[in-house]
């Protein structure tokens, strides 16, 4: 990671409205607007330009965040279609070239590449189907592919959407926070994104009398999803996640209410809140 200066523009002036993000010295552009704007969005240029686009969402209880990854000669008119078709996405993100330079096989590549991608990290379920498929690309061009999907991947994050961005972010065991309980042990880092508990991880499987809808509800979800598996007699996490807090971890964690600040501790037994808010 290295510094970097990014430029947003506001067509409107809106800052909740269509926004065109990049970095100054590079050729790649993302243009991000609400599913509300299309009429507006259809009159920007590079909307209209080869490229790859991602449409967000959620997934029907609202609670997993969802994303479409598709390419097109004209992202717009392919947009369109969906527009008519898929009811769950509320944005879409295009990312095209300044000058209109990707041919249809470059889309197709970093279609194929940036799916694979979102599917490895796991942070948003992919609503693709499974007909992606890698198409013969020049060993040249395909790194100069890799570099600007580089460039794509900060762009994403900086409008809000860090489909790329890595879970984990610990260098060392001092970073790592636990949380234990009555059968319970789950380890875990504090992210910009929340509390990520790493997979593996061992929660108690019985809930208390006094959980609560919120406890049980949440922990229903996360089995539904293959979060969370019971294994002999413990719930266990068959995959990284990440938390909007602390507390919302180690209720999970726990099968209790509980305050995450206070559950969770480093290896010399300090609190979150003692290392981070205090």
């Amino acid at each position: 990671m290295k510094p970097q200066t990014i430029q947003i523009f506001l067509p409107d002036g809106v800052p909740t409205s269509i926004r065109e993000a990049e970095i100054t010295n590079r050729l790649v552009k993302a243009i991000l607007f609400p599913r509300a704007k299309m009429d507006e969005i259809s009159k920007r240029d590079s909307v209209h330009f080869t490229g790859v686009y991602f449409l967000f969402g959620s997934d029907e209880d609202g609670t997993s965040p969802m994303v479409y990854i598709g390419e097109g000669e004209d992202c717009f008119k392919r947009i369109q279609d969906h527009n008519r078709k898929k009811d769950f996405w509320s944005h879409c993100i295009v990312v095209t070239t300044k000058t209109n330079e990707y041919t249809k096989t470059d889309a197709k590549y970093l279609e194929h590449y940036c799916l694979g991608q979102a599917e490895k990290i796991g942070r948003f379920k992919t609503e693709n189907g499974k007909d992606s498929q890698r198409p013969s690309i020049p060993e040249t061009r395909e790194h100069d592919l890799l570099d600007n999907f580089e460039t794509m991947k900060i762009l994403l994050a900086t409008l809000g959407y860090p489909i790329f961005e890595e879970k984990r972010k610990a260098k060392s065991t001092k970073e790592i926070f636990y949380c234990k309980g009555k059968d319970a042990l789950a380890e875990g880092e504090f992210t910009d994104d929340g509390l990520l508990i790493h997979n593996g991880s061992k929660c108690t499987l019985e809930e208390s009398r006094t959980a609560g809808s919120w406890v049980s509800g949440l922990r229903e979800k996360l089995i539904s999803d293959g979060v969370l598996k019971v294994i002999n007699g413990l719930l266990i996490f068959q995959s990284d996640y990440i938390f909007s807090s602390p507390s919302a971890a180690a209720v999970v964690v726990l099968a209790r209410r509980a305050n995450g600040w206070i559950e969770w501790k480093n290896k010399e037994g300090k609190t979150l809140d003692e290392l981070k808010r205090k």
